[in-house]
């Protein structure tokens, strides 16, 4: 007979393979999506307002409650899939004619669909598993999208520049659709709802939230904490364009060899969090990231080759994949096990704040002052970050 398959692989496959589906629609709205537009001739203010998808993320958290209230987690995760993988699909209608206007309005949507869907995939993890488990799979978890990042920002940018944008899209929708169909037949026996909907169940949700101790402090350094880093990534690939490097080129600097470097920090991250605990790890983390932003100021100043390139885009991502890795297991430390994907949905659409108005209005600075002075303002705007991690409480509160 042959011996079950041990429930710590079983988790590790259905994490690894959520967190991919996780993160390769936000990497077509975030990512390919600011490729497309930068090898279509887009202007940097138009670039830069490629961020303002994030509302999606920004705003997730005033239908969270209905995750956790109406059907079943994995139910909501799989129909998103499939949603997502019609609508990303559909981008290849504007890309044959290279119709901006139409493929913004398509990207709007999904980035609705995929911030929903991951409100479903947070949930569906930290209701499947206990506080212990969240923590030692906290770094596959970040890989596994990370991954996804590589496979969209890498490998499907390459595609576009080696064939076409719409061959892109295809590639990417048979992979959502190939997921979906893969998470209604392995993933684990969902839990029913918790409760009928309820306008004063919502209410409940958020007020929970808003009782946990520090909740000010907290919510503050969340604002904040990856500010000066989405401000930088956001015009990093307009940056690489005119440092002189074609679409393909740069879906190898920063698609695969930055998310390599990513996943490796996530995995660093992650390990040294379930060793050594979240409060001796979060301010370092924090440092860490903030200091790779000066390296893209050098980068700019001195315009070195393409080693310079690649070795700078690697130890950013590096740093920023440690960054995750700790973030993520504070914010799953704020949830309480009533409303799991409400409470992370506020904290996560809270991060992506900071992505949002430091993106949108990046390619207006970057325009206006210059790589350099525009790297060096990001790394000033990730100071708050770092002087609050140091105060910040890391133990889980029930509440």
């Amino acid at each position: 007979m042959t011996p079950p398959v041990p429930r710590r692989s079983i988790t590790a496959f259905w994490t690894s393979s959520t967190y991919f589906a996780e993160g390769l629609p936000y990497s077509v709205v975030h990512q390919i999506s600011a490729q497309f537009f930068t090898a279509s001739g887009a202007s940097l203010q138009a670039i830069g307002l490629t961020s303002l998808y994030g509302l999606a993320w920004n705003f997730k958290f005033l239908w969270s409650p209905l995750i956790d209230v109406i059907s079943n987690k994995k139910s909501w995760l799989v129909r998103l899939e499939l949603l997502i993988t019609v609508t990303i699909a559909i981008l290849t209608w504007p890309a044959f004619g290279v119709d901006l206007g139409l493929a913004a309005k398509i990207f709007v949507l999904i980035a609705f669909l995929a911030a929903t869907h991951d409100m479903a995939v947070d949930g569906f993890y930290i209701q499947s598993l206990n506080d212990t488990e969240q923590a030692a799979f906290s770094g596959l978890r970040v890989a596994a999208y990370r991954i996804s990042l590589l496979v969209g920002n890498g490998a499907l940018v390459i595609l576009a520049g080696m064939a076409s944008w719409a061959t892109c899209f295809l590639a990417a929708a048979g992979i959502m659709g190939s997921l979906a169909l893969w998470h209604q037949w392995f993933l684990p026996k969902a839990q029913p709802m918790g409760t009928v909907f309820k306008a004063s169940v919502m209410e409940e949700a958020f007020v929970s939230y808003l009782k946990q101790p520090y909740v000010v402090r907290i919510l503050s350094f969340i604002l904040v904490y990856r500010a000066g880093d989405s401000m930088m990534f956001a015009m990093a690939t307009p940056f690489l364009k005119e440092l002189g490097y074609d679409t393909a080129t740069r879906g190898f600097l920063s698609g695969t060899l930055g998310t390599l470097s990513g996943i490796s920090g996530a995995l660093i991250g992650g390990a040294i969090i379930s060793r050594a605990g979240l409060r001796r790890c979060l301010f370092p983390f924090t440092l860490i990231q903030s200091l790779s932003i000066p390296a893209y100021a050098w980068l700019a100043y001195f315009k070195p080759g393409l080693f310079g390139v690649g070795l700078v885009i690697a130890f950013e991502q590096l740093a920023a994949g440690i960054g995750t890795a700790g973030l993520l297991v504070f914010l799953m430390q704020r949830c309480s096990r009533s409303f799991q994907a409400t409470h992370f949905a506020i904290g996560s659409a809270l991060m992506s704040v900071a992505a949002t108005l430091a993106g949108s209005f990046s390619g207006f600075v970057a325009s206006g002052v210059g790589y350099v002075n525009f790297f060096s303002i990001a790394f000033i705007i990730s100071w708050p970050g770092v002087i609050m991690a140091w105060t910040m409480p890391s133990r889980v509160h029930h509440y």
